[in-house]
């Protein structure tokens, strides 16, 4: 009789120094994208909100809360993964989360900031809001397609004949 033994070897590395705060994420491409998202729903929220006379009311708060909403959402994870929570709570597929929020928050930025252009009526901190949204809508999309190809790309199987 023949016996075959497979071994499997795991090596994990991290890109800091292995202490309290996890610095290199925010120099990475995915921190830097999130940093991104952030600061461009911060300008949009900032610029409806200052903004000296809205054409209609309601249209502009909803642009607002969205806004509001998912830069808080997005400085939620970044924070989480910068202090690596994410490994101090396993119980939750973190990555699945963070993908079902980037495609809540990509198609509600994108509808408000339509609105927010349709309805802007020549009042420029109106439409620099809205370009703004749309900015970050690209962002809030370039981060959905990278985590789509993380958490919904093709697996290899294990299985060998």
């Amino acid at each position: 009789m023949s016996h075959t033994i497979v071994t499997t070897t795991t090596t994990t590395s991290s890109t800091s120094n292995g202490g309290f705060c996890n610095l290199g994420y925010a120099r990475s491409y995915q921190g830097l994208l999130k940093i991104g998202q952030m600061v461009t729903l911060l300008i949009a929220f900032l610029c409806v909100h200052c903004a000296p006379g809205w054409t209609d009311y309601s249209a502009f708060r909803y642009f607002e809360v969205v806004t509001a909403w998912f830069l808080i959402v997005f400085l939620i994870f970044f924070v989480m993964y910068l202090l690596r929570l994410q490994s101090k709570i396993a119980c939750i597929n973190w990555t699945l989360t963070e993908f079902l929020h980037y495609a809540v928050g990509g198609i509600l930025v994108f509808i408000a900031s339509i609105v927010a252009a349709v309805k802007s009526y020549g009042v420029s901190s109106l439409i620099a809001g809205s370009v703004f949204g749309f900015m970050a809508t690209f962002l809030i999309a370039i981060s959905i397609w990278t985590s789509y190809k993380v958490t919904c790309g093709s697996q290899p199987t294990g299985a060998a004949v």
